[in-house]
């Protein structure tokens, strides 16, 4: 929903846009959030299925991937709090390929 703000600020779902957002759909910004999800989220599938098929995660720091998903989970909490599509879908890809690849690092070494 599009609100003007006192200060003169368009406001979408109780968001402020920037300026040189306001001429821009709210869809166009969610297909811009969802492209960039889709490639953020994907680019765990080759790590993934490198340790599956190898059947090693040598590579793989396990502190690294703790915080990671700690990370990932709070960016889901977040998205599920503001009711942003994108970064939930985002997050939830996400975590799960990195639950899965955290789950082969324990399991692999």
């Amino acid at each position: 929903m599009k609100h003007t703000a006192s200060s003169g600020a368009v406001i979408f779902s109780g968001a402020r846009r920037p300026a040189h957002t306001q001429d821009m759909q709210p869809l166009q910004i969610d297909l811009l959030g969802y492209a960039a999800a889709t490639l953020t989220s994907i680019a765990f599938i080759p790590q993934a299925w490198l340790m599956w098929k190898t059947r090693s995660a040598h590579g793989v720091s396990l502190g690294m991937y703790s915080i990671f998903i700690t990370g990932v989970a709070g960016w889901l909490a977040y998205g599920l709090l503001i009711g942003s599509w994108p970064i939930i879908v985002a997050n939830v890809v996400t975590l799960t390929l990195a639950c899965f690849i955290f789950g082969m690092k324990l399991r692999f070494g």
